[in-house]
């Protein structure tokens, strides 16, 4: 296997964990800043925690064996090279190049020398791709430069420290050369980078399109269901936060009091107050308004409330009485406690299974769906 193949394949799986937190997070930046997905965005976006990943992985991979490094090392080992472009000495040494016979060039280049010289410079060319499509204006190649400076300078204290101290003697080389190689590598990638991002929209054309958006007064159905999930955290949130006062005196009943407290204040005392606007539609930067009149209005809030509290009250209940009949040792119940639970557990799954269904056909009709809630209500989300 390459060397490079099990850094790379770490990377991979540390990313696929990071960006599983991440995505609700992401999903949220996006559509409180565009009101819309942008693919580009976030694949240029989740590429660049991929490749800062995969580039530090090439760096500390593979580890060696044992904390002990001193003791597979000679004594006079150093650790260091502070000499600028030995590199050209290291190639020159290992395949002597006669200038007046081309044919000699092509084993300088796959000499291993070489070939260290070119992933230095390609490690952190990304860097200076990146940078440029954040930063767009060419003059910022200084900013370019320092970045790749300061990071080449972060992986070679990694490596100089034996990964911050934990191994006992350097396994890598804190080389200049690298330092060099790198922070070039940085601005050739920036200046080099108009060729790559000619394939992706530009940030000018996702703002022209965000303020369409806008003035469109466009809502998706995903950023609707972010701000549904964000109040649902609310709710939970206070809900346990009333908890808290009544611990000595915390059951089922006074449980489900709390929840349908927090639902009251989170989807109808606090968007009446707010112009329409809930803790999560807030977040998401809109507001729920009356279909008729377009301005927000307490009886379409309160209907929006029922609509979300009643199938949630109904699924409550059923707990409930599932919970009392196991608990109840009146031995004429026993024979149906066991089909009490099969439906209860299949009431939960067919409302589970209604309620997917009812957010994918949504999510996927573009806008001419509404969340159930909504319908009901007759209510809609505005930007404006």
């Amino acid at each position: 296997m390459s060397p490079y193949v099990f850094p790379v394949q770490t990377a991979f799986f540390i990313f696929v964990l990071i960006a599983m937190f991440l995505l609700v997070p992401w999903l949220i930046y996006g559509y409180r800043k565009d009101g819309f997905f942008s693919w580009s965005r976030f694949g240029v976006s989740f590429s660049f925690i991929f490749y800062l990943l995969a580039a530090y992985c090439l760096v500390i991979l593979p580890f060696p064996t044992t904390r002990n490094t001193c003791a597979q090392q000679a004594a006079d080992t150093v650790y260091y090279n502070l000499v600028p472009f030995t590199f050209v000495k290291d190639i020159m040494k290992e395949t002597p190049v006669v200038w007046s016979q081309p044919a000699s060039y092509m084993g300088m280049i796959q000499g291993r020398a070489f070939l260290q010289v070119l992933f230095n410079v390609l490690l952190l060319m990304p860097l200076g791709v990146y940078i440029r499509y954040f930063w767009q204006k060419r003059s910022y190649w200084k900013q370019a430069l320092l970045s790749g400076f300061g990071l080449s300078l972060f992986f070679e204290i990694t490596q100089i420290t034996g990964f911050y101290g934990y191994y006992d003697c350097p396994y890598r080389l804190f080389d200049v050369d690298d330092l060099l190689l790198n922070t070039s590598g940085t601005v050739l990638g920036f200046f080099a980078a108009p060729i790559a991002l000619a394939l992706f929209p530009s940030r000018a054309s996702i703002q022209a399109k965000s303020e369409q958006i806008i003035e469109q007064n466009k809502v998706y159905p995903v950023a609707q269901l972010l701000a549904l999930i964000i109040d649902s955290v609310v709710v939970v949130f206070l809900s346990n936060l009333m908890s808290i006062f009544n611990l000595s005196h915390t059951n089922a009943m006074i449980s489900m009091l709390n929840t349908m407290i927090a639902m009251l204040v989170v989807f109808f005392f606090i968007p009446s107050l707010r112009e329409g606007k809930t803790p999560g539609s807030a977040l998401m930067r809109f507001r729920y308004i009356d279909q008729r009149t377009g301005d927000p209005s307490s009886t379409s809030l309160f209907k929006r409330l029922l609509a979300l509290y009643v199938p949630w009250l109904f699924v409550t209940i059923a707990q409930i009485i599932n919970e009392y009949a196991l608990l109840n040792k009146n031995a004429m119940l026993e024979p149906y406690k066991i089909w009490l639970s099969v439906g209860i557990v299949g009431l939960h799954v067919l409302i589970l299974l209604v309620l997917f269904v009812h957010v994918m056909l949504v999510l996927f009709s573009r806008g001419k769906r509404a969340f159930y809630c909504d319908d009901v209500s007759k209510t809609r989300a505005s930007r404006k």
